[in-house]
């Protein structure tokens, strides 16, 4: 029998209450026996939060395993397959294959900010970094060492690029072989003084110019064009006295052809044998013309004669030489000089760019009192406009007019064209560079730094080549200029000289002569670097400190055989510690007092002190006549250490006594310095 199902029986209200707090109790108990449902939950976040990460991360270490080993397995399974060249999208014409640093351009004027403000990094950073490598910084406007800019670039991710100041300022890398075209050539006419150079010009330009000289000598370079049937030529006139041969140098740098004046009847002079060795210096052609043919005693084949001693053989007698016999007076050949210098012009194939910015060389300069500062400027590249900024030196300025050389206004000046300028903010010195720049700004810009690196230059000195850089091996080629006091010991250094061994290193005599080394010695040997070698001669006052200034060694011996063997020391890199020798005093004998000890010297004090015990020099016309030791200093009876500037005094030359008034006893002191 199936059972019945219990039918409840509805509630009542107070049934109900029962129920629910019966309900009520058994919850009570519950909770009291379990710990707190608070505690629970977070044991059960906890349990969450912890499980999931663990999983996760055994999950995704698996896939990396077996990702491994398949790829091991697959490895090791396939061997290597051969060598397939690699395909390389090949970068457009211009661009490098690889990529490189991002390149900077500074010369040697850039300062540590502006390089800071070139590779976009504060200025605070570049210095920490400069102290962090040991460089030594001062301040922000110190200029960057090549060496020490490239490391610091490198630090940063930056390649260097340096260029020199002139190439940074000219505008152009190099001209256009396209655009060049044919110019007229640069003469420079250099001799003897009045041997006829001006007389020459006067009667090629058919005016006066020596009328309106001075004592008919001319005083400053001019630079005159003259046209002829067959091209223009452009004519410098150099001034053939010595005061003026710092300029003559300069001639001779800025021009194509040396036309060389010789007198037929005084024939080969000092000075014609400096200007040779001015233009040899300056790699030029020579063309000698001998001058003065009409006189009765004119021997031109002696002057011939006489010139191939210097190595200029007329090309009638089988040489190189075109020499051509004038008369500037009577103009004879005349015609046939200018020919034989556009012959020469045609045979080295003269060309410039006009198209370009312009550039050339100042020849003079002089104060006006109406309109200023005029500057006579020879054009050797690009074409001069009116308003061109311009850079020259340390001046600059904006042209404001130019005057061809025979007083006429133009508006440009092309290749080879003697101009004056005006424009300038100050008097440029004669040889500086002129330069044509984008604007004005940029032109002040650049004479500021110069004239910040000419201040350092001045406390730092400059350096040519000296015995010191032979020993060193720094050079292969050693530059001489000797001067000796009489012809025959001219020859006997000459000819020692040319037997010292120059296996390594090539001896060349670029001048010699006889006489007091002068400024134009230092000159020469400014513009050829070389070294200055004195046999029984002093320099003068003025090349003496011309040659400090600009850092000539100037070396003078007594003995040849100690000349001899400091070249051929220096030579093999055995160079003695180099005596340097102080002078401390300069006095001139005034009167004689011959006693039975010897000749006493009664001297004033020129310049500096008198010590006694030093060392002192015997001059007379400026050659050493006696060298050796003070033996004996008095004032008035008393013995003295010194005798300073202004002051008589007594002096006593050691076992010497060939003493005449007039005499100058230059008082030295000698120290050993070490070679670097």
């Amino acid at each position: 029998m199936e059972k019945k199902a219990k039918i409840s029986k509805p509630k009542t209200k107070k049934t109900a209450k029962k129920t629910a707090k019966a309900t009520d109790k058994k919850v009570t108990t519950r909770i009291k026996k379990k710990p707190p449902a608070v505690r629970k939950k977070k044991i059960i976040k906890r349990e969450l939060v912890i499980i999931p990460k663990k999983r996760k991360e055994e999950v995704v270490t698996v896939e990396e395993k077996i990702v491994q080993k398949e790829v091991k397995e697959v490895k090791e399974v396939k061997p290597a397959p051969p060598e397939i060249p690699r395909v390389v999208t090949v970068p457009p014409v211009g661009q490098p294959a690889f990529p490189t640093k991002p390149r900077i351009k500074i010369n040697e004027l850039t300062t540590i900010k502006e390089f800071s403000q070139k590779i976009n990094v504060p200025l605070q950073e570049v210095l920490k970094k400069f102290l962090s490598m040991g460089a030594l910084v001062s301040s922000m406007n110190q200029r960057l060492e090549p060496d020490v800019a490239q490391l610091i670039a490198d630090e940063f991710g930056y390649g260097i690029e340096f260029l020199p100041l002139y190439e940074e300022e000219s505008l152009e890398v190099s001209d256009d072989v396209s655009q060049l075209k044919p110019r007229a050539p640069v003469v420079t006419v250099m001799g003897h003084i009045d041997h006829g150079k001006t007389s020459l010009l006067d009667a090629i330009r058919q005016t006066k110019v020596t009328e309106q000289e001075h004592g008919g000598i001319t005083q400053h370079i001019g630079a005159y064009k003259v046209t002829t049937k067959k091209g223009d030529i452009v004519f410098l006139d150099t001034p053939g006295h010595e005061a003026f041969t710092s300029m003559r140098a300069h001639g001779a740098k800025i021009t194509d052809i040396v036309v060389l004046i010789v007198s037929a009847d005084d024939g080969v002079m000092p000075q014609t044998v400096e200007a040779i060795d001015h233009a040899r210096a300056a790699g030029v052609p020579i063309i000698v013309a001998i001058n003065k043919i009409d006189l009765p005693n004119a021997n031109p084949q002696q002057v011939k004669q006489q010139l191939t001693k210097h190595n200029l053989v007329a090309d009638d007698w089988g040489g190189e030489t075109f020499i051509v016999e004038i008369s500037a007076r009577n103009k004879i050949n005349l015609d046939k000089l200018l020919e034989t210098i556009l012959f020469q012009a045609e045979l080295m194939n003269l060309k410039a760019n006009p198209s370009r910015a312009a550039q050339g060389v100042i020849v003079e300069s002089r104060l006006d009192s109406k309109k200023g500062y005029l500057v006579t400027v020879l054009m050797q590249k690009g074409t001069l406009k009116i308003s061109d900024s311009f850079v020259c030196g340390l001046c600059c300025g904006k042209v404001r007019a130019i005057t061809n050389d025979i007083g006429k206004r133009i508006n440009t000046a092309v290749p080879s064209t003697p101009v004056e300028v005006l424009g300038f903010n100050d008097l440029p010195v004669a040889g500086e560079k002129f330069i044509v720049v984008k604007n004005e700004q940029i032109a002040k810009d650049i004479v500021e730094k110069r004239k910040t690196l000419a201040k350092q230059q001045k406390f730092e000195g400059r350096q040519h080549v000296s015995l010191s850089d032979l020993a060193a091996g720094k050079i292969k080629q050693f530059n001489l200029i000797l001067k000796t006091d009489v012809a025959g010991s001219l020859e006997a250094v000459c000819g020692a000289l040319e037997r010292v061994p120059t296996e390594e290193v090539k001896l060349n005599i670029v001048h010699s002569g006889v006489g007091t080394i002068t400024e134009s010695d230092v000159n020469l040997a400014i513009t050829t670097d070389s070294v200055i070698i004195g046999f029984n001669v002093r320099s003068d006052v003025n090349s003496e400190g011309l040659a400090k200034r600009e850092g000539v060694d100037v070396r003078t011996y007594r003995i040849i055989y100690e000349l001899i063997k400091d070249i051929e020391s220096a030579r093999k890199g055995m160079l003695e510690p180099k005596v340097i020798e102080t002078v401390i005093g300069k006095a001139e004998v005034r009167k004689i007092f011959r006693t039975s000890h010897g000749a006493v010297l009664g001297c004033m004090v020129l310049e500096g002190k008198i010590q006694r015990g030093a060392h002192g020099r015997l001059l007379r016309d400026n050659v050493i006549v006696h060298n050796g030791i003070l033996a004996s200093l008095r004032r008035f009876k008393d013995d003295v250490r010194e005798v300073e500037k202004g002051y008589e005094c007594g002096i006593v030359l050691e076992n010497f006594n060939d003493v005449k008034e007039g005499d100058l006893i230059e008082v030295y002191i000698q120290e050993k310095v070490a070679i670097e």
